[in-house]
């Protein structure tokens, strides 16, 4: 999974940000669960998905912020 520059982030949607957010809380969930019970074998997606995750949440509340202003 090769992490997006900002830029591309930005040029999204905010229905597709708000989608990727929703997948990546789902995988990130999906991932524990396979930590758990002892079947994840590759443990860099954690971190690769939580810093996908706080990019995307990042655009999120710029967009968020600039609009309030």
């Amino acid at each position: 999974m090769a992490r997006p520059n900002a830029s591309e982030l930005r040029q999204l949607s905010d229905a597709d940000i708000t989608e990727q957010i929703n997948g990546l809380r789902r995988e990130l969930f999906d991932l524990r669960f396979q930590q758990a019970t002892r079947q994840l074998g590759n443990t860099h997606r954690f971190k690769q998905s939580r810093i996908k995750l706080a990019q995307l949440l990042t655009v999120q509340k710029e967009r968020q912020s600039s609009t309030a202003s």
